[in-house]
């Protein structure tokens, strides 16, 4: 067994132990020493303000959670959006979760607009 995967195998472990809280700093520290590498999840300046978008559409992350704040759930979602997986919903949540701040600011720029 490698080094790497003995590592892997032990964050694993303290993973499971975290509160969600925990995992969302750690998700944005992970985040911050890998610029532009979000899973499923991608920025293009030009492309939607620049904002968060789901890989492969043109979708927002911001639309998307605040449609959920609305009381969408993601079956809605996914009716609404068909181009959208389960996986593209759970990417949204994360990211989310781990840029809470820029997401909520996304959505009163819109909402202004």
């Amino acid at each position: 067994m490698t080094t790497s995967s003995i590592a892997l195998q032990e964050a694993e472990a303290i993973l499971r132990k975290l509160t969600p809280s925990e995992k969302a700093q750690l998700i944005s520290r992970a985040v911050s020493e890998t610029p532009n590498s979000f899973p499923g999840i991608e920025k293009t300046p030009g492309v939607c303000g620049g904002d968060a978008v789901i890989i492969r559409t043109r979708i927002p992350v911001w639309l998307l959670v605040n449609w959920q704040k609305l009381g969408l759930t993601d079956a809605q979602l996914l009716e609404e959006y068909p181009t959208l997986i389960q996986q593209d919903l759970n990417n949204a949540w994360a990211y989310f979760a781990a840029f809470q701040e820029e997401i909520e600011n996304n959505i009163l720029e819109n909402e202004q607009a």
